[in-house]
């Protein structure tokens, strides 16, 4: 008959009573085998080179022979509790060796039951782990440490994963977020950057940049002082803790943002650029100003003068008249005054394109207007993105467009009567474009004249209560030199939307 196969039952049953033990004798562990009293009834060789005792010094002699004061006795009534309960239990005892050293120790103690049930034995497994506790102190204190040197430094410190999660950050980083009112200022910083680069970042390479002190601007609604960060950003390389990344060295890519708040020292530049911006924007408005009056008195005369030059040369066809002559000298006398108007029409101020921030013009053009504000009785609630790609433009020309909507609006308000004046200023940006809302609470437009207003020349300054002035069409001009747009309709409130749609590259 074939043999019948061994189960694992079989198999242990067949296995020698002297293998065990020399498996026992030879474990690297220190085991010790005790009796229901805690008298020792056997210990290993390892047991000896753990804790000094022989077999001849342990055997017959109670566990507690390693017992050290420094263990609570809490923890030894939690140990009997567990195991005359029939339960295995682990933990750390602080023993001693016999020759009086301490060492800590890792142990789990097992009961062991006979077929009534009845504990007869305790086996315990003893492991010296005073390096791996010394160790651990240290990592510990080591991240106690650099978690203070973290928190206590004066920069705001955000480490990312590759999605521009936050798996670790400092307590600046922390009142950052809640002077921004926002879950992770991070990500937002780290899109400016990206908008600002182009290009992206360099590439991963532990310990090196992936940017350098860029510096990014966080625009806070309601009138708040923007704040300014210098951003650097370095590539930190991890390993991974799972089990099957053990055998796989490969670094995996986090980047720590560092930004330290330059607020003071830009706001500083910022008082003069605005001083020198308040005269250069006083300057453009003349000239503006000029232009437009200028060039409106000569459309109104070349209308006449038209008319009249027909009239001159129709006479001449008809034969000599001594009218015609004097007619004749009236025409050359108006084109040499309509040639010396054009003449004196200012010219545009030459201008370099280059990178713009749509936040800072817009906080430029309200701080510019608020004594009309003030004037007006007009409050203004300031709403902008947290953060705006820079577009390419001509910043002196986009602050002229801006005050020229920002100055109609007033005007539409400024009515006698008029009880509500509110404006709010809106911007918001993607990809793609940048979009700038001017809204008031006047009077709104009707639909004939939301494409009127922007003809050259036009007002409705003296029509009933509209009051749009002639500065439409050279902000519409503005916006489509830089290759968008401007659109206005009545808003939901029924004051007047303007909306600003600029390109972020043109093509």
């Amino acid at each position: 008959m074939p043999s019948t196969p061994k189960t694992p039952q079989n198999a242990l049953r067949q296995i020698p009573a002297s293998l065990f033990r020399a498996v026992v004798e030879q474990a690297d562990i220190a085991i010790s085998i005790t009796n229901a009293n805690a008298l020792i009834e056997y210990v290993n060789p390892a047991f000896t080179r753990s804790t000094g005792y022989s077999s001849q010094d342990a055997v017959g002699r109670n566990q507690s022979i390693l017992s050290n004061r420094t263990t609570p006795p809490e923890v030894y009534k939690a140990l009997w509790g567990q195991i005359t309960q029939r339960q295995p239990w682990s933990g750390r005892l602080v023993n001693s060796r016999k020759d009086g050293t301490r060492y800590l120790a890792d142990l789990t103690i097992t009961p062991v039951v006979d077929e009534d049930g009845t504990i007869s034995h305790y086996l315990g497994l003893h492991r010296d782990i005073t390096d791996l506790h010394r160790l651990e102190c240290a990592v510990r204190n080591q991240k106690s440490l650099i978690e203070s040197v973290v928190d206590g430094a004066p920069l705001v410190l955000a480490l990312l994963d590759m999605e521009d999660r936050v798996v670790l950050d400092n307590h600046a980083y922390k009142v950052l977020m809640g002077d921004l009112g926002m879950t992770e200022p991070a990500a937002v910083m780290l899109e400016a950057v990206r908008g600002e680069l182009g290009n992206g970042f360099g590439p991963f390479s532990p310990g090196s940049h992936a940017f350098l002190d860029r510096q990014v601007r966080l625009d806070r609604a309601h009138w708040a002082t923007p704040r300014w960060y210098t951003c650097s950003g370095v590539w930190v390389g991890a390993h991974k803790d799972a089990a099957d990344a053990f055998f796989d060295d490969k670094a995996e890519a986090y980047l720590l943002l560092v930004a330290k708040d330059v607020t003071r020292q830009v706001m500083e530049q910022e008082r003069a650029r605005v001083a020198a911006l308040q005269a250069l924007m006083a300057e453009e408005s003349r000239r503006q100003s000029l232009r437009e009056s200028l060039s409106a008195a000569v459309y109104q005369m070349e209308g006449p003068l038209n008319v009249l030059n027909s009239v001159v040369t129709m006479m001449g066809r008809r034969g000599c008249d001594p009218a015609q002559a004097a007619l004749a000298e009236a025409l050359a006398a108006g084109q040499s005054a309509l040639e010396t108007l054009r003449a004196a029409i200012p010219g545009t101020t030459a201008e370099a394109p280059g990178l713009v921030n749509i936040n800072e013009v817009v906080r430029d053009v309200l701080d510019l207007s608020s004594h009309a504000f003030l004037a007006a009785g007009i409050s203004v609630s300031w709403q902008p993105q947290l953060a705006l790609p820079s577009i390419a433009a001509y910043p002196t020309r986009l602050r002229t467009m801006l005050k020229g909507l920002v100055d109609n609006a007033i005007e539409a308000m400024n009515i006698k009567g008029w009880n509500k004046r509110e404006l709010t200023i809106r911007t918001h940006g993607d990809a793609n474009e940048i979009e700038i809302q001017v809204e008031d609470s006047g009077p709104g437009v009707s639909p004939e004249l939301r494409l009127k207003v922007f003809e050259p020349f036009y007002s409705t300054k003296k029509a009933s209560g509209h009051h749009m002035g002639t500065g439409l069409p050279s902000a519409q001009q503005v916006a489509l030199d830089h290759g968008g747009n401007i659109e206005l309709r009545n808003s939901e409130q029924g004051g007047c939307l303007a909306k600003v749609q600029l390109p972020l590259r043109q093509h």
